[in-house]
């Protein structure tokens, strides 16, 4: 069984065949999804999700691309939205100052109250990072401490950003990028993730394996990843998916 930790079937993409995709990736193994939120209406997309598909959880979050957008009006509702059942993190949350969407201000300034109602709520968090090592890891430690809960999504540091990263708790996720034909550089990285502190995502719809590029990525590929890391690793296919499950249900509650 396999867990997808990261997906977003609210997305348009989505939008003609939910119900179907959640079928498949339920016929293929997938034990359960979480679905996370990136923006206010994502969020509560994401509960409605959540709550009328027993598979799927919810997390909730705000993108930092919406950071010069957001209102005290809206995060006024976003609290409203712990209030649901099935909320499992907070995220995706973060930085990102590779499209600088939002102002690098606003970006930390959103982070940083969406990480305290994390810890208000002693709930893990989902962290959006791009091209802000720094940055993102000083928030994190000086809002939460040194130990984090939470889990890098998407990782795409080098091995000295990612031993800070363990150092400080946090789980690393890698998504189906890993199998396409130039990313060495990233599957050499998954070499030095211990499995126990390793998760499973898609990011769903973007970055379908290589096998399916250039077409809508879905939970039920996840299948491809756990091949990839448990080659990249010489590790059985039955190990990788036993151990990134106990994981997620360790670090989500699930």
């Amino acid at each position: 069984m396999l867990i997808d930790t990261h997906c977003h079937l609210d997305f348009k993409e989505f939008e003609q065949d939910r119900p179907d995709v959640i079928k498949r990736s339920i016929q293929e193994g997938i034990r359960l999804i979480i679905n996370v939120g990136s923006s206010i209406q994502g969020s509560m997309d994401s509960v409605e999700i959540a709550e009328t598909h027993e598979s799927v959880y919810a997390a909730i979050g705000i993108h930092p691309h919406e950071a010069d957008r957001i209102k005290e009006e809206d995060l006024s509702l976003f609290k409203k939205f712990f209030d649901k059942k099935k909320i499992v993190a907070v995220g995706e949350i973060g930085l990102d100052y590779y499209r600088n969407i939002s102002s690098k201000d606003n970006q930390k300034k959103l982070f940083i109250r969406l990480l305290k109602e994390a810890g208000t709520r002693h709930l893990p968090v989902i962290i959006h990072n791009r091209e802000a090592h720094e940055d993102t890891l000083s928030i994190l430690q000086d809002i939460i401490g040194p130990e984090i809960k939470g889990v890098m999504h998407c990782f795409s540091g080098d091995k000295i950003f990612l031993a800070k990263c363990l150092d400080a708790g946090l789980y690393i996720s890698f998504t189906c990028n890993i199998t396409f034909k130039n990313s060495e550089r990233l599957r050499e990285v998954v070499k030095s993730v211990p499995l126990e502190r390793l998760l499973l995502e898609t990011d769903s719809p973007f970055l379908a394996p290589q096998v399916f590029r250039g077409r809508r990525n879905e939970p039920s590929y996840i299948r491809y990843l756990a091949e990839e890391i448990a080659g990249i690793k010489n590790l059985d296919f039955e190990k990788v998916a036993e151990v990134t499950t106990e994981n997620a249900k360790a670090l989500f509650g699930i």
